[in-house]
């Protein structure tokens, strides 16, 4: 007589929090090459940068299995939500997890939009979506990049844009949340593609805040952190995300998140787009001992997160 089989339980969002921040720390070695300045180094690294500089900064393949093992919203518990596949106006098409919160609340009208970091699925950031479902109620919308995941295509500076930009007219045009105020939500390299969308589409009115979450000032910049051997070829880099030159123009309220002991992004990216922003409302919330992506975890991550949704949706932290 076989025995009887028992399905494990869903997982708790609040450890996989951690299991995925191990997931995706994995990476930083991989971001972080070895600082050894020698000729023979220094020649290897002009040409991996200039020619290879596209499978440096788009490891999609990263952690081994994103490219096809994605996880799926049911397995946290979360019941309410779409699998959607979106075509691109050059002819990709990008797979996005649409999940609502509670119906009827007072953010049942507020889509979170999330744009990931450069590795991984969007499947390994479901638990901060539910983080977000439980702490402010609102529906959030996560797009998988072209070449991530399960989208067609090869992500590159352009292509991410266009898929930002994809995501965004979805929202605006679908009968269910044409009418919702959006809060742009980026990590690490999403923090610059949000950047970008805002400061494109904030005329509407719809876009209502953004939050950002240990970005970095352009590629060029961060490449001597990086690999600092390479430091004075930086120019070479031609996937150039010049954050720096863009959040000046960003006038919705902006909440900066700082993992003061990021080992990728220095901390003081962050704090310089803080100082170059001249929104009239803009929050700087430091995680003292948060690392590149371990910030999450850090106490008081969710908790600014979720006073800055309510006040800015509300309209009462522009008031202030």
């Amino acid at each position: 007589m076989s025995s009887p089989t028992v399905t494990p339980p869903a997982p708790d969002g609040n450890s996989f929090l951690v299991q995925t921040v191990s997931l995706l720390s994995s990476v930083a070695s991989y971001l972080r090459l070895p600082a050894i300045a020698t000729t023979g180094v220094a020649a290897i690294l002009t040409g991996l940068l200039y020619f290879k500089q596209k499978a440096l900064i788009y490891p999609s393949h990263m952690p081994p299995g994103s490219r096809t093992d994605i996880p799926r919203p049911s397995f946290y518990r979360i019941k309410d939500y779409e699998e959607l596949i979106i075509p691109t106006k050059d002819g990709e098409k990008l797979s996005a997890f649409y999940i609502r919160g509670p119906r009827g609340g007072p953010n049942s009208k507020v889509t979170v939009i999330m744009f990931h970091g450069n590795a991984g699925n969007i499947g390994h950031r479901l638990p901060i979506a539910r983080m977000l479902l439980q702490a402010v109620g609102c529906n959030v919308f996560m797009l998988e990049y072209r070449g991530y995941g399960i989208s067609t295509g090869t992500p590159d500076e352009s292509g991410l844009n266009i898929d930002a930009q994809t995501a965004l007219d979805y929202l605006r045009d679908r009968a269910e949340t044409r009418d919702h105020k959006y809060l742009v939500y980026g990590q690490s390299l999403g923090g610059a593609v949000s950047v970008k969308l805002v400061s494109k589409n904030q005329g509407r009115g719809d876009i209502v805040g953004l939050i950002l979450e240990n970005t970095f000032l352009s590629m060029r910049k961060l490449i001597p952190s990086i690999i600092p051997p390479a430091r004075y070829l930086a120019a070479l880099c031609h996937q150039v995300w010049a954050t720096d030159t863009l959040i000046g123009d960003v006038k919705v309220p902006i909440l900066f998140l700082s993992g003061l002991q990021d080992e990728i992004v220095p901390p003081i990216h962050m704090k310089q787009l803080y100082d170059l922003c001249t929104a009239p409302v803009k929050i700087w919330h430091p995680l003292p001992n948060g690392d590149h992506n371990s910030s999450v975890l850090e106490e008081g991550y969710f908790e600014a997160i979720q006073d800055f949704i309510q006040r800015v949706s509300s309209g009462k932290l522009e008031k202030e």
